[in-house]
């Protein structure tokens, strides 16, 4: 070890034995300015600190501050009263929470307690999901919702989905996905371009709209907005990204996401749609 290396270690031994001689009181207010990825490493370092820091009063305000009525909202019940604040907040980065009639699921961000809500195949608008000659709705394994939309057969690809932009974190940048999958016998997406707006509309009308090209195919396409694998098994595309600012610019105002094949009107089956999630954009 050489000598910097010693002089870091040793100033970070002062550090943390500085703080361990502030009120466990004080210690909980310090933590709660930093991040919930923080507090767990700083748990780590002696008993006072692993004490405030497994404290109701700092991962309240790791939660946002609506937690109680999302949770309200649950589909299925969410035993909150009998878990601490902190194996709440875990339970909601692990584990998807159906809301709205199990209509949307929401999540947490692990690091940093940000939202992510994702809309269920249901509370799409698809063009033509009504019929049962274009459209199939059934349950599929891996998902979060009850149903999914399996794409049988069209010329004409049109969903969109929206949101209001105050149930999202404020001050983040928010990306939106459409998460699906594709069956064996998919066909009529490789290398055709799909246009993907989204954008942010109130009071004022549409602001910061986006509009780019995807690919939705099984094996790439031309450009970057390709269909990714995710770590739940399902396939994700970026439609475009946003940022949401202050609570107070968010009242009455929505996100607006589409994915649009209204030009080449070639005949397209076996994709399978789950929802379009949106979530902070992670930093690249």
């Amino acid at each position: 070890m050489g000598r910097s290396e010693i002089e870091e270690v040793m100033e970070k031994s002062e550090d943390i034995n500085n703080l361990e001689r502030l009120p466990e009181g004080c210690i909980s207010d310090v933590l709660s300015l930093t991040s919930p990825a923080d507090v767990c490493r700083s748990s780590l370092l002696s008993n006072l600190i692993k004490s405030a820091a497994d404290s109701d009063v700092i991962w309240e305000k790791f939660l946002p501050a609506d937690y109680q009525d999302i949770i309200s909202r649950a589909f299925y019940p969410v035993p909150s009263a009998a878990l601490s604040k902190k194996e709440l907040y875990y339970r909601l980065c692990g584990n998807p929470l159906l809301i709205d009639g199990g209509l949307k699921s929401f999540q947490l961000e692990k690091s940093s307690g940000k939202k992510c809500i994702m809309l269920g195949a249901k509370e799409l608008d698809i063009a033509w999901g009504d019929n049962p000659q274009h459209w199939y709705w059934r349950g599929y394994p891996g998902s979060r919702f009850v149903e999914v939309a399996e794409l049988k057969w069209s010329c004409w690809l049109e969903i969109h989905g929206k949101l209001e932009t105050r149930l999202l974190s404020p001050n983040t940048l928010y990306a939106a996905y459409l998460v699906l999958k594709f069956k064996q016998d998919v066909y009529g997406f490789d290398e055709e371009p799909i246009k993907a707006n989204v954008k942010v509309v109130g009071r004022a009308g549409g602001i910061n709209s986006q509009e780019r090209c995807i690919y939705l195919s099984p094996n790439g396409g031309k450009g970057q907005n390709v269909a990714r694998k995710r770590g739940d098994g399902w396939m994700e595309v970026e439609l475009g990204h946003f940022y949401n600012g202050e609570f107070g610019d968010n009242e009455g105002r929505e996100v607006h996401m589409s994915v649009l094949e209204t030009e080449i009107l070639g005949a397209k089956y076996g994709i399978v749609v789950q929802g379009m999630e949106l979530r902070p954009k992670a930093d690249t």
